[in-house]
């Protein structure tokens, strides 16, 4: 993977990850840095699934695409949450 594919990357996982926080109501917190990882891991699924779905490449704004992705996010948020919360309880 070259440079800019690692830079688009983060951008890709730092916006898809910032949207996944502003689905879950309440404060989440985790470090920007986990909101990013969850953002990239969640544009990858998310890609692969709207592939498998046949929805990954339509005219326009892939909308399908970025909608499974942003929720893909949003429970991966959820779930870092519980994860960090249930660590510094502990």
């Amino acid at each position: 993977m070259a440079v800019s594919g690692i830079i688009s990357a983060i951008i890709i996982g730092l916006i898809i990850g910032a949207l996944g926080r502003l689905v879950v109501p309440g404060r989440q917190a985790i470090p920007i840095w986990m909101t990013v990882v969850i953002g990239i891991i969640a544009a990858l699924i998310g890609s692969a699934i709207a592939r498998g779905l046949g929805v990954a490449t339509t005219p326009g704004i892939d909308w399908i695409e970025l909608i499974i992705q942003v929720v893909l996010a949003a429970a991966g948020v959820v779930a870092a949450v519980a994860l960090y919360r249930r660590r510094s309880v502990g």
